[in-house]
């Protein structure tokens, strides 16, 4: 699994014009799902990531997780973050899980966070998505699980 995480003030995801998907600080989870991987490597990054210390803490120190910090997560399926465009100009997104697998993990991700004391909004998988956010920082990391 690959996700590309920002930290933001706000963010927001619009499908066909309507917001389906809203939070104000946070982070804003790009998640991307490879062959290979299952709710192993789902635990694994879900974990990682809701104890990730990114926010300020009183002396303005990245100590604080998202849940200590009491800000939500916005998770947001892309599996382009599979691309590999080493040959040509035309990316090759043959590394990304096929749509159901995807789906069904992406949306088990959601709810893991869930347990994990976090609020979380998400996209629709599979729709034409538009995403807006507030970038803090910027704060903007790369985490990839790789099968286990």
């Amino acid at each position: 699994m690959r996700a590309l995480i920002q930290r933001v003030r706000s963010a927001h995801v619009e499908v066909a014009g309507e917001t389906v998907g809203e939070i104000g600080p946070g982070l804003l989870i790009f998640l991307g799902v490879g062959h290979g991987d299952g709710e192993r490597e789902v635990d694994a990054l879900a974990a990682k990531i809701a104890k990730l210390r990114v926010f300020s803490d009183a002396a303005g120190k990245m100590n604080l997780s998202v849940r200590e910090a009491g800000n939500a997560a916005l998770v947001v399926s892309q599996f382009t973050l599979y691309a590999d465009a080493s040959r040509g100009n035309r990316p090759s997104y043959t590394g990304a899980a096929p749509l159901e697998r995807a789906d069904a993990l992406i949306a088990y991700f959601t709810v893991t966070l869930r347990e994990r004391g976090l609020l979380v909004a998400s996209g629709v998988f599979g729709a034409d998505m538009q995403v807006s956010l507030v970038n803090d920082g910027p704060v903007t990391l790369w985490l990839e699980q790789p099968p286990l």
